[in-house]
Parts: C-alpha cells; sequence; structure tokens
C-alpha cells in the first residue's frame, strides 16, 4: 500500500494520515475498544468496493452490477457464521449502536420496557442511556452490579423483571471484565416471557475462538462490533443462532405477515434504519473474519486474555481497587478512588506519557461522565503488536509511575523515553511508517 498519489495531491491530508501512523506507532494503545487491523483488512477498506452502491441485500439489490459485491457480503456473512455458529448474519450494520438499534426496534415497540445494564456499572449508551435513542424510544429500566463482588447484581434483576414485566432484556457491556453470564439471564428472561438480546462487541474474538462463553444457546439475538478483540474493520453486525419461521409472534412491518425472524431483521437494517451498506468495509470484514478462522487467532486471542489478568495481577500488587477483583477477558476497570486522582486526569497525563487510556465510571461513581473515578485499560491492540505478559508487567510499572506523579514534567518525559524504546521493540506498520 502506497500513499504517493495522496501525498502529491494533497499534502495537507497526507501529512495529517502520516501524524496518526506515528501516533499508532509511537504510543501504547490500551483503550479497550480499540486494536490495529492487518495490513490485508487495511488494503480491502481502502479499496475501490467503496465506489459501488448496493442497496438491498445479495441477489435482490435496487442497482444493477452487483454481483461481485454481492460474493464479498456473502463471503462475510458465511465467515461469520462459521466463526460465531450463527445460522443468521447480518454484516450491513455501519456500527454496533446500528446493530443495536436494529435489534430493538425488531424485537419492541417504541414506549415498552426494555432492562439493560447501567452506563456507569460498565454498560453501553445503547442499553438505556437518557440521552441515546434507546432511552429516548423506550421505557428503561437498569439494573446493577453487586456492590461487594462487581458482578451483576442477579437478585435485583429477577427482582425488577418481574416487577416490570420487560420485554426485552440486554446483557453485556463496554466496561465488564468478567464472562457475560448467559444462561442466567436467560433463567430471568424465560421466568418473565421477556427477550434475550447479548451484545458481545467487546469480547467477541474470544467469543469466536472459545475462550468465552457463547450466547447462541441462551439468546434470541446476539450484536456485536466487528473491531475490538475481533481485530476488524469498524462495523456492526447481528446474527441469530437459529433462523426458521419466528417462534416470537414478530410481523413484518408494513404487511403484518409472520415472517422469518432473518428477513424481519433484514428489513429492520435495510430500509428500516440505513440506506446503502459500506461495500469496502463489509470486504473488509470478510477479510477480518478469515483471518479469524485461522489458528494464529486463537494463539492471539489466547495471549490477550494471557496480557490482560498478569496486568491485573500486577495492579493488584500495587494496591490498586479492581472492580470485580480482576479478569476473565481483555480489560481491566480501575478504580482511582484511593489513589486520590480523578479518571480525567489519569487519563491527561498519562496521554502526555505516550499512554492511551480512557477514563471510566466505576460501579457507584459519585464523580460525573466527564470525570470519573476510574479507567478503562485492554490489552488487544498491544497484543496485536506482539507484547507478551513481561511487557505487561513494565506497562504497569509505567502507568504507576504517573498515576503517582500525575503532575510531575519530568517523570512524565522519562516515562514518554522508555515508552518509546518498548515501541520501537514492537513496530507497527512499519513501511507505513518510514514511506
Amino acid at each position: 500500500m502506497s500513499f504517493a498519489s495522496l501525498a502529491a495531491s494533497d499534502p495537507q491530508a497526507y501529512n495529517i494520515l502520516k501524524k496518526e501512523i506515528g501516533r499508532e506507532h509511537n504510543t501504547l494503545e490500551l483503550i479497550a475498544s480499540e486494536n490495529f487491523v492487518s495490513r490485508a483488512v487495511l488494503e480491502m477498506a481502502g479499496g475501490v468496493m467503496t465506489n459501488k452502491y448496493a442497496e438491498g441485500y445479495p441477489g435482490k439489490r435496487y442497482y444493477g452490477g452487483c454481483d461481485i459485491v454481492d460474493e464479498a457480503e456473502n463471503l462475510a456473512r458465511e465467515r461469520a457464521s462459521r466463526l460465531f455458529n450463527a445460522e443468521y448474519v447480518n454484516v450491513q450494520p455501519h456500527s454496533g449502536s446500528q446493530a443495536n438499534m436494529a435489534a430493538l426496534l425488531t424485537f419492541v415497540k417504541v414506549g415498552e420496557t426494555i432492562m439493560g445494564l447501567d452506563l456507569a456499572h460498565g454498560g453501553h449508551l445503547t442499553h438505556g442511556s437518557p440521552v441515546n435513542f434507546s432511552g429516548k424510544l423506550f421505557n428503561i429500566i437498569p439494573y446493577h452490579l453487586d456492590a461487594d463482588t462487581g458482578r451483576v447484581d442477579f437478585d435485583e434483576v429477577m427482582k425488577l423483571a418481574r416487577e416490570h414485566k420487560p420485554r426485552l432484556i440486554i446483557c453485556g457491556g463496554s466496561a465488564y471484565p468478567r464472562f457475560i453470564e448467559f444462561e442466567q439471564f436467560h433463567e430471568v428472561a424465560d421466568t418473565v416471557g421477556a427477550f434475550l438480546m447479548a451484545d458481545i462487541a467487546h469480547p467477541a474474538g474470544l467469543v469466536a475462538t472459545g475462550f468465552h462463553p457463547s450466547p447462541m444457546p441462551y439468546c434470541d439475538v446476539v450484536t456485536t462490533t466487528t473491531h475490538k478483540t475481533l481485530r476488524g474493520p469498524r462495523g456492526g453486525m447481528i446474527m441469530v443462532g437459529k433462523d426458521g419461521e419466528n417462534p416470537f409472534g414478530l410481523t413484518a412491518p408494513k404487511s403484518g405477515r409472520v415472517k422469518n425472524i432473518s428477513e424481519i431483521l433484514d428489513s429492520m437494517v435495510m430500509p428500516g434504519i440505513q440506506g446503502g451498506p459500506l461495500m469496502h468495509i463489509i470486504a473488509a470484514k470478510a477479510v477480518a473474519f478469515g483471518e479469524a478462522l485461522t489458528p494464529g487467532f486463537r494463539d492471539y486471542c489466547r495471549q490477550i486474555i494471557d496480557n490482560a489478568q498478569a496486568m491485573a495481577a500486577e495492579f493488584l500488587s500495587r494496591d490498586y481497587q479492581l472492580v470485580s477483583g480482576g479478569t476473565d477477558t481483555h480489560l481491566v476497570l480501575i478504580d482511582l478512588t484511593n489513589k486520590a486522582i480523578t479518571g480525567k486526569a489519569a487519563e491527561k497525563a498519562l496521554e502526555r506519557a505516550g499512554i492511551t487510556v480512557n477514563k471510566n465510571m466505576v460501579p457507584f461513581d459519585k464523580r460525573s461522565p466527564f470525570i470519573t473515578s476510574g479507567i478503562r485499560i485492554g490489552t488487544p491492540a498491544v497484543t496485536t503488536r506482539g507484547f507478551g505478559v513481561d511487557e505487561m508487567k513494565t506497562i504497569v510499572n509505567l502507568i504507576d509511575r504517573i498515576i503517582k506523579n500525575p503532575d510531575d514534567e519530568q517523570e512524565e518525559q522519562n516515562v514518554r523515553n522508555e515508552v518509546q524504546i518498548l515501541c520501537n521493540r514492537f513496530p507497527l506498520y512499519q513501511d507505513l511508517f518510514d514511506e
């Protein structure tokens, strides 16, 4: 991949691109929802399929000339189906949020009740935040984590479900370090006759490789992003374990005819909430799914977890408070209350030192979402670069030095120098960086 033509035609945009390549190479990327795609995914995402308008679905497009992009979309669907053991896959959602919107509007009518994990307890905006479409369109009943264990409080979940009789329950979140308890959520949903939706945006790669339980036997619909642990291009996806004439009593929006659940979900994505799909991204999803089907990707996911658990153990040894006491997955959520620093201040100080994390609310947080009492740290991106357990211990030491001295400019520079040495040992997109 060469950027020579961009450099010649638009030097200003080219320089911005080069700066971002440099930033990614020269910093430790520890945001749990980010990763680095392969050169193959980059090439397909930047390829000529961006030119093709393909409203509709393979074999049923509104435009001509779609035979080849049909092949790309079918390849993505087939590979995702194998990865997740799903009979139905829709790879068109532009993001996880749009996948969630389509799934919710399929199973829940506007004004009906849904339950989702509270945002401050690790949930996601689309699980019922009042500032999001989910909180505006539906009646939201949030559930929470247990204050002592840092895990989902299933006594509360069952109590709320029996009291409010939700149409649908969402399980999963954006800052939950433990396995999603699909079977326990299924028991609750079954007790009150609710649909169950799993959002596996964060652990999707771990689910695909068997390092995280699968939602397919327990959930009516599953949504995910295709970046994060799945290491594909930014985008969303909807899946169903078993398709067929739907047993849910759902009907098509216009005709009222009972259809397969796949048909209803398809129509809710397009024309329901989207128009033309991003065919270059769908083709790049196909490439990423192909990579995820290889034995090497399973080794990679195992290392993600090993790295996260090594990092968690090292933080605990330095008297950091971890929500739930550790992790089963790729992320660690740290409550900084006992370190006398806010999440916002920690994020900014670490960024100045070349370490990228994100401020994050913790359960029962007394600070606002703009300040927070915690930070969220993830291992997918640094694991992609080849970092192992030894490097995780080094990184925790660097973070600890900044947290202890957040206003010490000399210490920030010292840490940044060490970060640079570490990054140079594990180059990223080196051929692009050297152009």
